[in-house]
């Protein structure tokens, strides 16, 4: 569904004008960041409603809703949306679906490309969430696997690792999964958290001083003056970094590999095809991701003197010049 095609209703009042025998199922759609960032999220989401018959305008309206980076926005976009008689809330990242399920236990939540459900308290199980939330998270034992086996070729025998992280909701479950994977393949994994400017100077400035050989950026995607701040010390550190989020690379980080996330919108899209037709979120497993984007930055690996092994760019899904 091209944007063109995709009605964006300027607020609830617009629906209220419709006749009374129509037939509209309202959806909101909610993320924390900004729709620059994201509308081609909201077009993949929409373009798969629409494959499987939800049309825009006919059968369904979908309300987007962005917070602009302010978490503390979403409970008021929240209580518009629930007051206002939706029928499903698809919360993008995991302020947003905690912020949906502070407001409402029973209107029905899919949650796109949330950390942890279950750490968080948004399901009790992924295959039997047992509340009023599924959809697809970020779990994936095969993600952590892999951004080690890629550091791992850039740096043949890595034995110290920092991972950067800040205090996001699930954290602790997230860093015992980085750190068992890493002892496995014989990584120490120094953990550096840093929810501040400062803290993350200082993060920067350890890893160095206890000889670090690569980082891990675990958080993210972060705002875009955080994002450029990470970068530009990275860059600083003249250490290869992997990051948890495609957006980094493209604005000047080494290289990331993470979920696609125009396939999970997309497979949003027959979440709330199923809810539509009647079936109950506690009873819908949670999915992990299916597809995966690496994508590296050659004139950063250039300014770092690395050179990108031929086996990587092979499996590179995009390569930055």
């Amino acid at each position: 569904m091209k944007r063109r095609d995709f009605l964006l209703f300027a607020g609830v009042t617009a629906i209220a004008s419709k006749p009374a025998t129509a037939e509209i199922t309202r959806i909101g759609f909610i993320q924390s960041r900004s729709r620059q960032e994201n509308q081609r999220l909201l077009d993949a989401f929409g373009e798969n409603l629409s494959a499987l018959g939800w049309t825009d305008g006919n059968n369904i309206a979908v309300f987007d809703r962005w917070a602009e980076e302010r978490a503390d926005a979403l409970p008021a976009i929240m209580k518009e949306l629930i007051d206002s008689g939706f029928a499903v809330l698809v919360t993008a990242g995991t302020p947003a679906t905690l912020a949906a399920k502070r407001a409402s236990a029973t209107l029905p939540i899919i949650l796109v490309a949330v950390d942890d459900p279950v750490s968080l308290g948004v399901a009790e199980s992924l295959g039997q969430p047992g509340g009023n939330a599924t959809g697809l998270c970020l779990n994936s034992s095969e993600v952590i696997t892999e951004r080690l086996v890629l550091l791992r070729e850039l740096v043949p025998g890595l034995r110290r690792l920092a991972v950067i992280v800040r205090h996001d909701p699930g954290l602790d479950q997230k860093l015992r999964d980085i750190r068992n994977d890493a002892q496995q393949k014989g990584i120490e994994a120094l953990m550096l958290e840093a929810t501040t400017g400062k803290a993350l100077e200082l993060a920067f400035a350890r890893l160095r001083s206890d000889r670090c050989e690569a980082i891990y950026v675990a958080s993210g995607p972060l705002g875009p003056a955080k994002r450029a701040r990470i970068i530009a010390l990275a860059a600083e550190s003249r250490l290869p970094v992997i990051y948890s989020f495609g957006i980094f690379p493209a604005e000047g980080g080494l290289m990331s590999f993470a979920a696609d996330y125009g396939d999970l919108f997309r497979r949003a899209a027959g979440f709330v095809d199923r809810i539509l037709k009647g079936a109950k979120p506690a009873a819908v497993p949670i999915e992990p991701p299916r597809k995966f984007n690496l994508t590296v930055n050659l004139s950063t690996a250039k300014a770092l003197g690395l050179t990108i092994s031929s086996t990587i760019l092979a499996n590179a899904d995009e390569v930055i010049q």
